[in-house]
């Protein structure tokens, strides 16, 4: 007789494996809930999907990494299913966006989020962007609608939560009430509003020095904003070029204390609304540059472009390609690049015939004004006038309505009841003008709450054929303002800055200024044609990384707020090395993009050996920070540890030293100066440190705690070790609950690089060696064959977890590589893993 297996078994392990037996099947139950759940709305890549509205029908190519082609025989078609493909991928970033940009965020998460709610409402970027829809192009508010049509037809399709994304189906736990609304022209408007904030330069910088000046004199507060310099960093537009534009003569005069030389970096002062806003935002923004045909293998330009922004999961940007079968003045798209989930178009990239890049100009859009406020006055020349009141409405998940009481003055929105560091500067503010602080507020005036036609920009670029019709683009790309950069197949380069700038009748935007006096308004905006531009200049080439635009000028202010150039002069210097020995190449260009020598460490590296480094892991470091270097870990403990000793000894809590290279350039003079007070700790009594004294503190203080975090074996350090990257989600990533956290999160990625590196991974001395900004992708154009670009984004095409596009782009990011970036049809069907035809 047969016995059955569990007879074999005694009662007790009988009834055990009963229950191991239970739990396995429901863990395969469970398992295979949760896969089909996220399964469910991964989209459709292949085969067809009806899209109503549609004059013909629309093929999406897909490669490896699931970036789409789209082709199409009119615009409209070509935008509507830009909007449907868009959706498929990143509707919960959209909807997530347009949330944040209405203040409406509190609607999904309760009142966790009522304070970023609360300054967005004031600063009313929606109501901005829905000034903004009658002022376009009808060309642009067609494809505003088209695009929202292809957006609001996926929605119709997919009405069921876990049918949108896992993201929806995890909201349904707390709030299963929330259904998104339909799309609209004004939710992807707004969305450039956020991109605007996130780059709106020099508002933290005047909190800064508000702060700074309360605490210190003004000549030791002055040593803190070095100028930019010149003498050893080149500027973008050097005046050489054979094509160069007219030298700007119009604008405001710089002042004695000349502005455009009173150079400091941003503090980062504002809430983080969009994952964009880390601890130390100064000294980071971005990359671009271009080489002529003269001095490349080819003989055509190559173009380069690498936007640090904070990192996301997923990535602000979304790879894909838009074309027309037939190109023509009716379909006039043929251009492949990095675009913006919720926006119509190609935001950087390349057509058939050109191709751009971007870095953040910074120009001073933005002053903020103390006003004397009496009750629901403000004092205007001698007079008492109403201020402006608005009641918002800000509904609550799970709670009751919350009324927001917006005041604004002439010069703006009143930002010191929500934004706290606006608030805390009023007292440095107000002593440096001789005033009380009782009974003054701050109101910003900014330029992007102007309604603006930037969305014009996007478009007009997209279509440009040549420098003539990028520039009219580029005039009206107001805000956020930027460095744009050019290339075309003819073998031309250019360069162009574009924005709304101000013009004002006194001062130089650097401080807050007293908002009664009427001495202190803008007159006007500085006119698109006298904004510097080049064409072909002599050097053959043109870098552009934040730092300054041009030498400073009685003509024409800009800003007061480079970044110093450590990053933009090692581009110059890497091409000039390339090309004295031969041609660049587009490995060339994407080496560059790599870059991560720290340009700080040949200055204060022979100090540190002076002294008497407690370990050798300087001896013979190269001042390269690759991942695996011991140098570089032990270089940038020493870094942070004697920022930490020098200065925040004074300069604690939110104007503490992040390390950008304004600090570079503080730290450069410093060392010239060993008895300068900033070398002596205040908060020790009976001594005096010197330089000396606290550079051998620092390097004891980063010896021990590399030891400690690292082992007692110096030589087995490696920067990418202390340097990682952690891939959060930008909603559900923080939310303190592991395994929900585990759902979206990625990561960490051991890094290369670092702040003010060419390869420009961020990090904020005040929290830690932790990456927080990032080349958000990389890119490199070859306008002699678009076929042989290439490209890569930080994590994947998908928004859905788990989906195979979702991070698969990460380690390659990580490692430096990239994937081919096609664009020509013949190329993309080759290399396409699925195709999807959109029907009428």
């Amino acid at each position: 007789m047969r016995i059955a297996p569990f007879a074999r078994l005694s009662r007790p392990v009988r009834w055990l494996a009963r229950i191991l037996t239970a739990l396995l099947v429901l863990a395969i139950i469970l398992a295979g809930t949760v896969t089909w759940t996220v399964r469910r709305s991964f989209p459709q890549l292949s085969g067809e999907v009806r899209l109503p509205g549609l004059a013909a029908a629309v093929t999406v190519h897909r490669d490896a990494q699931g970036i789409p082609q789209i082709y199409a025989d009119t615009s409209a078609d070509l935008l509507r299913a830009q909007g449907y493909v868009h959706a498929q991928d990143r509707f919960w970033e959209m909807d997530f966006r347009r949330k944040t940009t209405a203040g409406r965020l509190s609607e999904l998460f309760g009142s966790s989020t009522l304070d970023i709610d609360k300054v967005v409402r004031t600063l009313g970027w929606r109501r901005t962007a829905e000034a903004e829809l009658p002022l376009l192009r009808p060309e642009t508010r067609r494809a505003l609608e088209d695009y929202a049509a292809g957006v609001n037809a996926w929605m119709a399709q997919h009405d069921g939560f876990a049918e949108k994304s896992l993201e929806y189906g995890v909201l349904k736990l707390t709030n299963s009430g929330y259904e998104p609304e339909p799309w609209t022209p004004a939710d992807s408007l707004a969305w450039l509003k956020a991109m605007a904030w996130d780059l709106r330069s020099n508002m933290e910088s005047e909190i800064d020095r508000a702060l700074v000046a309360a605490r210190l004199p003004a000549g030791r507060a002055a040593q803190l904003y070095p100028g930019y310099p010149f003498d050893r960093h080149r500027t973008i537009v050097t005046g050489t070029g054979s094509g160069s534009a007219e030298e700007p003569k119009g604008g405001r005069p710089v002042g004695a204390a000349d502005a455009l030389a009173e150079a400091a970096e941003l503090v980062g002062a504002a809430p983080a609304l969009l994952g964009t806003a880390g601890g130390d935002v100064a000294g980071i923004g971005s990359n671009s540059w271009v080489v002529g045909g003269a001095h490349t293998a080819t003989g055509k330009p190559l173009l380069a472009n690498d936007p640090h922004l904070g990192p996301k999961m997923p990535s602000i940007w979304y790879q894909a390609g838009l074309h027309c079968r037939t190109k023509s003045a009716a379909c006039p798209y043929d251009v492949t690049g990095y675009t913006f989930a919720g926006l119509p178009g190609v935001v950087i990239g390349h057509n058939d015939r050109i191709a751009w890049g971007f870095t953040n100009l910074g120009p001073d859009v933005s002053d903020l004004y103390l006003e004397r406020v009496k009750g629901d006055t403000v004092e205007v020349e001698g007079e008492w006038e109403p201020v402006r009141t608005r009641t918002e409405q800000i509904e609550v998940a799970g709670g009751e309505t919350v009324e927001l009481k917006v005041r604004s003055t002439g010069h703006g929105p009143i930002i010191s009841g929500v934004l706290g560091d606006a608030r805390q500067a009023v007292p440095g503010a107000a002593a440096r003008l001789g005033e009380k602080a009782d009974g003054l507020e701050v109101a910003l005036r900014w330029t992007a709450l102007d309604p603006g036609r930037t969305a014009d920009a996007i478009l007009l670029m997209n279509r440009a054929e040549n420098f003539e019709q990028f520039r009219e683009g580029a005039a009206s790309f107001e805000a956020p303002s930027q460095n744009l950069i050019y290339a075309d197949v003819e073998g031309n380069i250019g360069y162009q800055a574009p924005g709304k700038i101000p013009v004002r009748s006194e001062g130089d935007g650097t401080m807050p200024v007293p908002g009664w006096d009427g001495k202190h308004e803008w007159t006007g905006f500085v006119p698109f044609e006298k904004l510097p531009s080049v064409y072909n200049p002599s050097e053959g080439y043109i870098v552009t990384a934040n730092n300054a635009v041009v030498r400073p000028s009685e003509d024409l202010f800009l800003t007061s707020d480079w970044s110093h150039g450590y990053r933009s002069q090692r581009i110059v210097e890497r091409i000039e090395e390339a090309t004295a020995g031969g041609k660049v190449t587009a490995e060339t260009m994407g080496e560059i993009l790599m870059d991560d020598r720290n340009n700080l460490a040949p200055l204060l590296v022979p100090h540190l050996l002076r002294l008497g480094a407690p370990n050798d892991t300087l001896k013979g470091w190269d001042f390269g920070q690759g991942r695996d270097s011991a140098g570089a870990a032990y270089f940038n403990a020493v870094w942070l540890n004697l920022l930490e000793r020098v200065f925040t000894d004074e300069l604690s809590g939110p104007v503490a030293p992040g390390g950008n290279d304004r600090w570079y350039e503080v730290v450069r003079k410093l060392l010239d100066a060993p008895e300068d007070p900033f070398w002596d700790d205040v908060r020790t009594s009976g001594a005096t440190e010197r330089r000396d004294d606290m550079l051998r503190a620092a390097m004891a203080d980063a010896d021990a705690e590399l030891r400690e975090r690292l082992g007692d074996d110096p030589a087995r350090w490696a920067w990418g070790d202390l340097h990682t990257l952690d891939l959060t989600h930008e909603t559900f990533g923080t939310s303190g609950i592991a395994p929900v956290e585990w759902l979206f999160n990625r990561g960490p990625l051991r890094t290369s690089g670092g702040k003010d590196t060419v390869n420009a991974t961020g990090w904020d001395a005040t929290e830690g060696y932790q990456v927080n900004w990032v080349p958000s992708m990389r890119m490199v154009v070859d306008l002699a064959d678009m076929d042989r670009s290439r490209w890569i984004n930080l994590t994947g095409a998908s928004g859905h977890a788990f989906h195979a596009n979702y991070d698969d782009q990460a380690e390659l990011w990580a490692d430096g590589r990239f994937t081919p970036m096609l664009s020509t049809e013949q190329a993309v069907r080759r290399a396409a893993e699925n195709t999807l035809t959109l029907t009428p």
